[in-house]
């Protein structure tokens, strides 16, 4: 079995969702002064990788205690999208016969590549097409390795919008997803877990995402 890491570190100044909260992390007990080590963290829910809980964008909608653990893990499926290229819309052809029900989606535009630049931001974003059929074929967890689902900036967010609605896990900011098509095409089987922070009443938390290969 290899397990693969999907996340992008947290450090001091990292990239962020426009108007998101910076973060910051330093030093709150050290062991020279205090014996131990502790880091004081400040950070938004929405850092790095991380995942969507259908309140993030309707306060009347599950936060994310409420969603079974279910939504964060089971076997993963991925979707090459790397020629979709700047600022290109991912259509349902992409994912037609492709998804099923239980599955976790993951979308491999390669956008993880501009990380930490101006680039990062003109990310290629999913259609409502493609989000209504992911809804209709009971998809219900999806992960792409750019910075949002939909276009950023954005005034409306139409993909969010479909997938909370349905009750849906959205992963944002992963990374590394290009290395799984390999994997994907030889049909080894993979599982992925989203396993967020434990945070009652939240509207997203920070993932350690993994995807484990081989039987």
């Amino acid at each position: 079995m290899r397990i693969i890491d999907l996340s992008v570190p947290i450090r001091s100044g990292m990239p962020v969702y426009p108007g998101d909260p910076e973060v910051t992390i330093r030093p709150a007990l050290t062991v020279a002064a205090d014996g131990v080590n502790v880091l004081h963290l400040d950070l938004g829910s929405q850092t790095g990788t991380h995942v969507d809980a259908p309140s993030h964008i309707d306060d009347s909608l599950p936060t994310l205690d409420e969603l079974p653990l279910e939504r964060f893990t089971g076997p993963g499926v991925v979707i090459d999208a790397r020629g979709v290229g700047a600022g290109g819309a991912i259509g349902r052809e992409l994912f037609e016969g492709r998804v099923a029900p239980g599955q976790i989606v993951l979308i491999a535009t390669g956008w993880s590549e501009h990380w930490g630049t101006h680039a990062y931001l003109n990310h290629p974003h999913l259609t409502v097409e493609a989000a209504e059929y992911l809804v209709a074929t009971g998809v219900r967890t999806l992960g792409i390795d750019a910075l949002s689902v939909d276009p950023t900036p954005a005034e409306e967010i139409p993909v969010h919008r479909i997938l909370c609605g349905a009750h849906a896990v959205i992963a944002e900011n992963l990374t590394g997803l290009a290395q799984l098509l390999t994997p994907e095409n030889a049909g080894q089987p993979m599982e992925v877990s989203l396993f967020p922070l434990s945070l009652p009443g939240a509207d997203g938390a920070p993932v350690r995402a993994v995807a484990r290969l081989g039987a």
